[in-house]
């Protein structure tokens, strides 16, 4: 039986990048129908109503979202797929953090950070949680990101629903290696 990790990585994969895997669309701004999603999923593994407000309300993360009635669905941030999640710009502190594996500092110090598949790049408020977030791809190495000069120089920030800081992309001149 599906655990209910490996059931909302599912649902993650499928509202994030590839909901044609069970014949489910996405609208502009990332929504799928709640009964259609269950359909998908259920062609795979079980998914009731309850065991999705359950992945839904226990995820940690806080990667979905219904709307008011329950009928819609919708990763909060993470994309790859074009869609508008309503993000709202919003002005940061002025240090972020990044969290990656040791193997991506060679690329990340000469090319800085990009969205790779994704449409943003994810930043953390925290070290703490940039930590966790490097950790799941190997030994890891956290970046501070100042984000007071990457304002005075234009960029732009939103804040997903869950906490995630996200822009189109941090050059290099503005991350520094936190040393342990």
């Amino acid at each position: 039986m599906m655990s209910l990790v490996e059931t909302s990585r599912f649902i993650a994969f499928i509202l994030r990048h590839k909901p044609e895997a069970i014949g489910i669309t996405l609208d502009e701004h990332g929504w799928a129908r709640v009964d259609e999603l269950i359909k998908g999923v259920n062609q795979t593994r079980p998914l009731t109503m309850a065991l999705l407000e359950d992945i839904v309300r226990l995820d940690e993360k806080k990667r979905y979202s219904f709307n008011e009635d329950k009928t819609l669905i919708r990763a909060n941030q993470g994309h790859s797929v074009p869609v508008d999640v309503d993000l709202q710009e919003t002005i940061p502190p002025s240090v972020l953090y990044h969290g990656t594996a040791e193997k991506y500092v060679p690329s990340i110090d000469n090319e800085g950070l990009d969205p790779k598949s994704r449409l943003y790049v994810h930043l953390s408020a925290d070290y703490d949680t940039a930590v966790k977030v490097g950790a799941r791809h190997g030994k890891v190495v956290v970046y501070t990101v100042n984000t007071a000069s990457m304002l005075a120089h234009g960029h732009v920030f939103y804040l997903s629903q869950n906490g995630v800081w996200l822009t189109k992309s941090v050059p290099a001149e503005y991350l520094a290696k936190i040393k342990d």
